[in-house]
């Protein structure tokens, strides 16, 4: 296909994926105005960030009066992945100019990872000189016009919701929600409890710092299964 039509394809294939985006993006913009950010601010994380779990964590850390270092670390530490989703990608992107990768690393996130992946897997044009590229810029920027529309509208919600609403509760409700789909095997379940009880254990920390080390160690958990499981002899 040519540029037009993998944009288009890319836009398309993206819209399903939306239905989550838009109600995950108002539940932000209301939390981030309850945790005491302008409606500037708020609105600014979204486009300069562009990453909902993140942008989450950072405004209930902002909220507690957390310092600026220790929020950029739990921020880099949830957004870790990305990493492995680069690498996964990287393949079919490699013969873009450093502007093009510029520009879709910040569009990369979950949705627009799971999207292109699958398109790139079962196109069958070479990656060498191919227009695929555009493909990912259609999802992505689906995405990103949509999470900034919803954030707004969120924003304006939440300047209108009285405090006393005490709507932080949805925080941990919507982290439930992402989680309990991915849990599939025994190294993302023992990823879950192993993040879950250090998080319980450390709460008293200062900072949140608890929040690093509950992801720290979810992290090792996860990996030391699934070694174990790759072994021979190991089973799922």
């Amino acid at each position: 296909m040519n540029a037009r039509d993998e944009f288009l394809a890319g836009l398309r294939d993206g819209l399903p994926i939306l239905l989550g985006v838009v109600p995950f993006g108002m539940i932000y913009g209301v939390l981030a105005i309850g945790a005491g950010l302008s409606l500037a601010q708020a609105q600014a994380m979204s486009s300069i960030v562009f990453a909902g779990s993140a942008q989450f964590i950072a405004a209930q850390m902002f909220r507690d009066g957390a310092p600026a270092l220790v929020m950029l670390l739990t921020a880099g530490v949830v957004n870790l992945r990305h990493m492995l989703y680069s690498a996964s990608i990287a393949p079919s992107l490699q013969h873009l100019s450093w502007r093009w990768k510029a520009l879709l690393a910040y569009l990369l996130t979950d949705e627009a990872y799971a999207v292109a992946i699958t398109h790139y897997a079962r196109a069958e044009t070479p990656i060498a000189g191919s227009q695929r590229h555009w493909y990912f810029l259609g999802a992505g920027l689906a995405l990103w016009t949509t999470w900034q529309i919803s954030t707004g509208v969120g924003i304006a919600l939440g300047a209108q919701v009285p405090a006393r609403w005490g709507l932080d509760f949805t925080l941990a409700l919507t982290f439930v929600a992402l989680m309990v789909p991915a849990l599939r095997d025994r190294a993302a379940v023992g990823a879950a409890v192993t993040a879950g009880v250090v998080a319980v254990l450390a709460t008293g920390l200062p900072f949140k710092l608890g929040l690093i080390a509950a992801a720290v160690c979810g992290i090792a958990a996860g990996l030391l299964i699934e070694s174990r499981r790759t072994r021979p002899g190991g089973g799922r």
